[in-house]
């Protein structure tokens, strides 16, 4: 077990005072068997009112209402957590599911249905063309060691850029371009596997990464494959390997730019406003 403390600090400044519409936050971490909150706090300037609630994934999002106008917004979340997977290969996938390819079993098909269903269903063929050149999919093979080298693949084959624009690149840009930030090698992945018949999800959430600089690390994003037996496992493209407790998830959707960490809008007459983000991920 390791303890870690998370502080995230995102900031906008306007040129003048705007109506803030209600925002969204996921930045509480996804608790369970493998991770307990000790300690959180969330600060927010201007005033506000916050109600809590568990969106369709079971993440666990704050609904922010403000109550007058403001020129700047200021969210600060910081959660101390115990994280207990230290093992993240200690799984046995069940019998049937071992080697690639396998059938979920029918109880489980319709729940994993929407999750097996493409995001990007114009890039299949580029996707299928992937597969195929890179081996992936080819004959019979063991599930966890295909998903394992497709996952190192992509860490591998691909230059890792920060891209602090909104949304994603669809796996045909990602893989055309040779290029691509986090959630751009999470969302090639995930099709990837949806091209396989895998049902896989998007996480967003932080990275514990000793070697990063204090306010340089940013939020982090990978993918889960279900496998029967051990369920949602982890895994992470952009460093290619296996999820443990270095990963905190903090949201999980089916599609990918669905669960950002904070969304919201204004009104008002001023241009783009300056923004600011600051993470921090700290064993204590």
């Amino acid at each position: 077990m390791q303890k870690l403390r998370v502080s995230h600090l995102t900031q906008y400044r306007f040129s003048s005072q705007v109506t803030l519409e209600p925002h969204l936050l996921r930045l509480r971490p996804r608790e369970g068997h493998d991770i307990r909150i000790i300690a959180s706090k969330l600060e927010i300037t201007p005033a506000y009112q916050v109600r809590w609630y568990r969106d369709v994934y079971d993440n666990s999002t704050a609904s922010v209402s403000f109550r007058k106008p403001a020129s700047q917004l200021s969210i600060f979340s910081e959660v101390t957590l115990e994280h207990y997977e230290d093992m993240p290969l200690d799984f046995v996938v069940a019998d049937y599911a071992v080697n690639y390819p396998f059938q979920y079993l029918p109880e489980e098909k319709p729940d994993l249905l929407p999750y097996q269903q493409l995001s990007y269903p114009q890039d299949e063929t580029v996707l299928r063309n992937w597969l195929s050149q890179s081996g992936f999919g080819q004959g019979t093979t063991e599930t966890y060691v295909m998903l394992d080298a497709m996952c190192k693949r992509i860490a591998q084959s691909l230059n890792y850029t920060v891209r602090e624009e909104f949304g994603v690149q669809t796996p045909a840009q990602t893989i055309g371009g040779g290029s691509g930030s986090c959630r751009d090698y999470a969302t090639l992945f995930i099709e990837a596997c949806r091209c396989l018949g895998l049902a896989c999800r998007f996480v967003s959430g932080y990275l514990h990464a000793p070697g990063t600089m204090p306010d340089h690390a940013s939020t982090h994003a990978w993918a889960e494959v279900y496998l029967p037996g051990p369920g949602w496992k982890g895994f992470d493209p952009t460093i290619g390997e296996l999820t443990g407790n270095r990963h905190i998830p903090v949201a999980v959707a089916r599609h990918p730019e669905a669960v950002p960490p904070v969304s919201g809008s204004f009104t008002g007459n001023v241009h783009t406003p300056e923004m600011t983000v600051k993470v921090e991920v700290t064993a204590i």
